[in-house]
């Protein structure tokens, strides 16, 4: 039967000296940061138990799933024991790789791999994807690491949690204003809470020293300014715009971003409103996990009109990008840039 640990679960367990290790270890979550941090505990765990060979295999429905089963027979010349990592970002091993998975289920139940630790990580799995017969192997054989989605309202508490792990502590006001400044980045505050480790000793660190140490680090990408524009957060893309344009991004780059997604959303809209196959169409563009959800949000939110319109638009901004001139828009593409985003995150369905 399997078992289940949360992520702080995971890591309080794994600092003990010789704590077991489950044969099978299955983690599973979006903030890609603690996927990070678990997989780093377990080896190095591991690596203290004596699993000093490594294989890592990124995975999807397209790879060539028998290099799994021959990870599990190469047998070394000295007789290591070996962790066997496997990560499938997209969270879908289609129909090979789900038979691959129930197969390696069925062999760390059986204890045919006595000396292998196979560890699987993957986005968050929703229902559907539970009650797939490869998820339900694992889950059944292994130990779930479920990690958590720390989002804006979440994140002041997480980054008291870590600051308390380095003796440090803030009072709520601090904590909120640095949740603000990382813009929910989950990785800036991880390093700026490292930063307040180095600079002050154990102790309550005041709102000032906090404000001196920390500037503005707000880390922008351009997968941020697509997921805000998806929410239909208006005033934060246009920040991370601003952010984008101040840090020196490739205007192309980002144009290529947002105008990719809006004209997938076109497509997707077209087919909606045609009674066509929109799941199946997501699936031919890879789409999957939390940015499948956003998706759906935004076709449930702007009517359809709008996106012929909107690809218009972006095609409007390439030319002025190229130096030509548009009638009826601004001689700026990114003034129209923020114009376009807004087009996207202010409309709604009437």
């Amino acid at each position: 039967m399997g078992r289940r640990l949360d992520h702080e679960g995971l890591l309080q367990q794994l600092q003990q000296p010789s704590a077991p290790l489950a044969p099978l270890y299955i983690i599973s979550g979006d903030e890609s940061l603690l996927v990070i941090e678990a997989l780093d505990a377990l080896r190095t765990a591991a690596l203290a138990q004596g699993y000093t060979e490594r294989t890592r295999l990124i995975l999807d429905a397209r790879s060539d799933w028998s290099a799994v089963m021959g990870a599990t027979q190469n047998v070394s010349l000295f007789g290591d024991r070996k962790l066997l990592d496997l990560a499938l970002p997209s969270g879908k091993p289609g129909r090979t790789g789900g038979e691959t998975l129930e197969a390696l289920a069925g062999k760390v139940q059986r204890g045919d791999l006595p000396d292998t630790l196979v560890a699987v990580s993957l986005p968050r799995l929703d229902r559907a994807t539970r009650s797939a017969k490869w998820a339900s192997a694992l889950l059944s054989t292994g130990t779930l690491v479920e990690v958590p989605s720390i989002d804006r309202n979440t994140l002041p508490r997480w980054i008291g949690q870590r600051m308390a792990r380095q003796g440090q502590e803030l009072d709520a006001d601090t904590l909120a204003w640095m949740a603000d400044k990382v813009e929910g980045n989950l990785l800036a505050a991880f390093q700026e809470i490292q930063k307040l480790g180095l600079l002050h000793p154990p102790g309550k660190i005041t709102g000032d020293d906090v404000r001196r140490a920390v500037l503005d680090v707000a880390r922008y990408d351009v997968f941020d300014l697509r997921d805000a524009m998806l929410a239909g957060q208006s005033k934060r893309a246009l920040t991370i715009l601003h952010g984008l344009r101040g840090e020196g991004a490739a205007l192309p780059l980002i144009l290529w971003a947002a105008g990719d997604e809006i004209r997938l959303l076109s497509r997707l809209a077209a087919a909606q409103a045609s009674g066509g196959d929109v799941a199946g169409e997501m699936r031919r563009n890879r789409v999957f996990g939390p940015r499948e959800q956003g998706l759906r949000r935004t076709l449930g939110r702007v009517p359809p009109r709008a996106w012929r319109a909107a690809v218009q638009h972006t095609h409007d901004i390439d030319r002025l990008i190229k130096g030509l001139k548009v009638p009826g828009l601004l001689d700026d593409p990114w003034e129209e840039l923020a114009r376009l985003l807004l087009r996207i995150t202010v409309e709604r369905k009437t």
